[in-house]
């Protein structure tokens, strides 16, 4: 089932109906013990409602910190190694990638996340910009995965690139994130074959086309999570964005006006334009 955070309220999507959640707080529902059995429950004993209206639809997100996994992808690696060359930093991102120990960074407090539909921003400092398609976990305060959502970290190639020690700047500014349009709750890991897209258009016609699996992910869902939390804690959960696996060549930077559309199977696409 889909869990949708709306300016009408909460809703759960089924197969076949949509149902009210009401009585509950978003972050008090995140993190309710059990929440994929307390969701169908709700689902179960009240009648259906309406689909909330597609421009209502927000990001699933109130108190939430944004944190990412990175290159957790073999095509990632490559790119990043591509970009740090010049720098000297293109070995890092080799040895963390056959590394125990995963790169995981803050990406985004919930004011820098974008809602569906909402204009992302370009840094007018970068002169290369590029979207990265990320499954993204949803975890509770418990460090349980609760489901799971499309995500996009917004990613500035040539601040990163430049130095290593960059990443903060090349990741974290106002507007660098969105995720939405619903969370896939479930309690078994996300199938391998479960299919992630990326289009990005310009001008009325497709720019950029990509798709990859999550089976192509490096390390698993839980391992990302566990390194997450170790020696921290989140009071309201968190979301882990786990790396991309579809990188636009080096000849691609995106531009004001391109719409970025990401879909995920099962959970639906999130589209954005940038400005």
């Amino acid at each position: 089932m889909l869990l949708h955070r709306t300016t009408q309220g909460i809703f759960i999507q089924t197969a076949s109906s949509w149902h009210a959640v009401t009585g509950r707080d978003w972050d008090t529902l995140f993190n309710l013990p059990d929440l994929a059995a307390h969701l169908a429950e709700v689902a179960a004993s009240s009648p259906a409602v309406g689909a909330p209206a597609a421009d209502s639809i927000l990001a699933p997100i109130v108190s939430q910190e944004v944190w990412a996994a990175g290159v957790t992808y073999f095509r990632s690696r490559t790119a990043r190694m591509e970009e740090s060359r010049e720098a000297g930093g293109g070995s890092f991102y080799d040895r963390v990638y056959a590394a125990e120990r995963p790169e995981i960074f803050f990406k985004a407090t919930p004011q820098r996340v974008a809602h569906p539909n909402q204009p992302m921003h370009l840094r007018g400092d970068s002169k290369w910009m590029v979207p990265e398609p990320e499954l993204t976990l949803a975890i509770n305060s418990r460090g349980e995965i609760i489901g799971c959502t499309v995500g996009n970290d917004l990613s500035c190639r040539d601040i990163e690139g430049e130095n290593p020690l960059y990443l903060p700047q090349a990741k974290c500014f106002k507007l660098c994130a969105a995720l939405g349009p619903a969370i896939l709750i479930q309690s078994e890991a996300p199938a391998p074959t479960m299919r992630i897209h990326l289009q990005i258009d310009r001008a009325g016609a497709a720019a950029f086309e990509g798709e990859t699996t999550f089976s192509q992910l490096k390390r698993s869902p839980q391992e990302l999570a566990d390194f997450l939390f170790r020696d921290n804690t989140f009071p309201t959960g968190a979301f882990l964005m786990t790396g991309t696996g579809i990188v636009p060549g080096d000849e691609f930077t995106l531009k004001s006006g391109d719409i970025v559309k990401i879909t995920i199977d099962g959970i639906g696409t999130l589209a954005n334009p940038m400005a």
